[in-house]
This record gives C-alpha cells, sequence and structure tokens, in this order.
C-alpha cells in the first residue's frame, strides 16, 4: 500500500529530466569565488600543510609498525612476547624448573647416577621439543594451541624432575631400611 504511493511519486516526476532553476551556475562559482576570497591566502597554506601532514602521517604509522615488527622479533618464540601475564608464567616455571633441577643434581652420586643421567637425557629431549614450539609460535602468529604447548612442555619438565627426585628419595629409603 505504501509502495504504490511511492511509485505513483515517482511517475509523476521524471527527476532525471528536471533542469536546476535559471542562474543557477553563476550563483554557484560566486559563492565558491566568495569562499576563495574569505580564505585568503590561509587557503595556500592549508594546501601546502595537506600533503606533508599526510606524509608525516604515513611515516608515523609506519615507523610504529615496523617498531612493532622489529621489536617483536626479539621475543617472539618466547612468551613473554604474547603478553605480560605470559611474561610472568614463562619466569615461574623457568625459575620453578632451575631449582628442581638444581634439587635432582644435588642428589646425584654413585647410586643414582644413572636415573638423574636418564632425567637429564629426557629433559634435552623436552628442551629440543620446546625450541621447536618457539619457532611454532613465531610461524603461527601467538597460536594459543602453541601456548599451551608450550605450557604443557613447562609442566612435563617440572613433572619429570619431581617424579625423578621421588624416585631417588624412594631409593635412599630403600636403601636405609634394607641397611638396618
Amino acid at each position: 500500500m505504501k509502495n504504490k504511493k511511492i511509485d505513483e511519486l515517482f511517475e509523476k516526476r521524471n527527476f532525471d529530466k528536471e533542469e536546476p532553476a535559471a542562474g543557477h551556475k553563476s550563483r554557484f562559482f560566486k559563492k565558491l569565488e566568495a569562499q576563495d576570497k574569505s580564505l585568503g591566502s590561509g587557503g595556500h597554506i592549508r594546501n601546502l600543510w595537506a600533503p606533508l601532514l599526510s606524509i608525516a602521517a604515513v611515516l608515523a604509522v609506519a615507523f610504529m609498525v615496523f617498531g612493532g615488527y622489529f621489536s617483536g622479533d626479539q621475543n617472539s618464540g618466547e612468551l613473554s612476547g604474547v603478553s605480560p601475564q605470559m611474561e610472568k608464567t614463562e619466569q615461574f616455571y623457568t625459575q620453578m624448573i632451575k631449582t628442581e633441577l638444581a634439587n635432582l643434581k644435588a642428589e646425584k652420586s654413585p647410586n643414582t647416577e644413572k636415573i638423574v643421567i636418564d632425567a637429564l637425557s629426557q629433559l634435552e629431549k623436552l628442551e629440543t621439543e620446546y625450541k621447536k614450539l618457539q619457532r611454532d609460535l613465531q610461524d603461527s602468529g601467538k597460536d594459543k594451541r602453541v601456548i599451551y604447548a608450550m605450557i604443557s612442555n613447562f609442566q612435563q619438565r617440572i613433572n619429570l624432575l619431581k617424579e625423578v627426585l621421588n624416585q631417588i628419595e624412594h631409593t635412599k629409603t630403600l636403601k636405609d631400611e634394607k641397611y638396618l
């Protein structure tokens, strides 16, 4: 119903054929000249600054993009390059691994040497896997699955160290019970 009224309106008026009122062009050009005169010399200055400002804006954007690109390359394979929370997570796990590794090395004795050497070789394999994950993180553009795999790798290393320390402790207690 409403569409019929609109259709009738367009049928009655043919917008493509109507011309502007007489003298439209002259009035338009007079307004343009008046506007140009009111700008005076400021219009020319504005015309000079516009390209300079656009070049400055392009350079600023380029510096931000390339600055972020090159600074992101330094830690792009590290969790610390993902976010501040990931940096704290990485620091926590790294410190935990160092502590457990120091405990493991302190337990090294002729009786536990084989267990410690085996644990260190397994840790080396996990470290190699972690380096691959770092490259994957860099290539994937901080894919969450890679981040989770990296955190899981940290957890596996800590679990391995704790398990080996528990085995050494268990071996010590069995040995002590045997000699009693």
